[in-house]
């Protein structure tokens, strides 16, 4: 007689968003140290990967429940710290005599954060990304608002209204005093409520066909 270890089974989609959530929480911090120009609107480039944040809670919201995808949030958590630990253990290292100093002075400089900015990014992250799972679950109401219209609207307002409560967050956290904000403020939250407009839709209602289809496929 021979013991079997128990098997857990998870959905292949969700597997899939889990990967790819991790990700995006760790190069989000990285991506954010370039300025794009996206017409009128500046933004830092690591709204990017943090709408894509947005995107995969509020997927997973839509398919398993807020439940579910508040325990995506939590765990973001894990790859977040582990790889600011990594950060500052590769960083108090010292660099190979092989290494050019211009190099090292431009890994330094990305990668070398203020202990406000360190503070402000998880404490955005968590207050944002929570608040869209609730909104984007409590505009579903009874359920019965589950066509691609009413999927589009719930992640569009969800998006808008938790990107503008990071950016006062992270912005007021990590540069109240240092310089006036609030022209930044107003900036960045343009740029992020607009971006949440025109892209967290669309690609929502993707990601939840995508993860639709992925779990109708044989094993």
């Amino acid at each position: 007689m021979t013991d079997s270890a128990p098997t857990h089974s998870m959905p292949r989609s969700m597997f899939f968003i889990a990967l790819l959530y991790g990700g995006m929480t760790v190069i989000a911090g990285v991506l954010g140290f370039k300025q794009v120009a996206l017409g009128p609107l500046a933004v830092e480039a690591g709204i990017f990967a943090f709408l894509m944040l947005v995107v995969l809670s509020s997927t997973t919201a839509q398919l398993y429940g807020d439940t579910m995808a508040n325990k995506l949030v939590l765990w973001g958590f894990v790859p977040l710290a582990m790889s600011a630990l990594l950060v500052v253990i590769v960083l108090f290292l010292p660099p190979s005599d092989k290494m050019p100093g211009e190099n090292i002075v431009a890994f330094n400089t990305v990668l070398s954060q203020t202990p406000r900015i360190m503070m402000a990014g998880p404490v955005a992250y968590g207050v944002s990304l929570f608040l869209n799972v609730w909104l984007f679950s409590k505009l579903r109401g009874s359920g019965d608002n589950d066509g691609t219209a009413s999927l589009m609207v719930r992640g569009a307002i969800a998006s808008a209204l938790s990107q503008a409560i990071d950016t006062l967050i992270f912005i007021t956290l990590a540069f109240y005093g240092e310089f006036p904000i609030g022209s930044l403020l107003l900036g960045q939250m343009l740029a992020k409520v607009v971006l949440s407009l025109v892209l967290v839709p669309f690609l929502i209602t993707g990601f939840v066909l995508f993860a639709r289809w992925l779990d109708s496929k044989p094993a």
